[in-house]
């Protein structure tokens, strides 16, 4: 069997950590796409205000393979 995939990348944020910013992206991703196989976290960063971390931010990619 034939496949291919494409590559589609998101930013997601979460005021809880990066585990639950990565939730996120997949569950909005998935709302969208259909057949996501995987996700590739490319980078993590944290938003400050006030001298402590008030947002936790991933970028990633989404992984899908097209529907033929």
């Amino acid at each position: 069997m034939e496949r291919v995939a494409r590559v589609s990348e998101i930013i997601a944020a979460s005021e809880i950590s990066f585990e639950e910013a990565i939730k996120v992206g997949h569950e909005r991703a998935s709302r969208t796409l259909r057949g996501i196989t995987g996700l590739r976290i490319l980078e993590q960063r944290v938003a400050i205000e006030d001298g402590r971390v008030a947002e936790f931010r991933v970028r990633m990619e989404v992984i899908f393979v097209l529907e033929s």
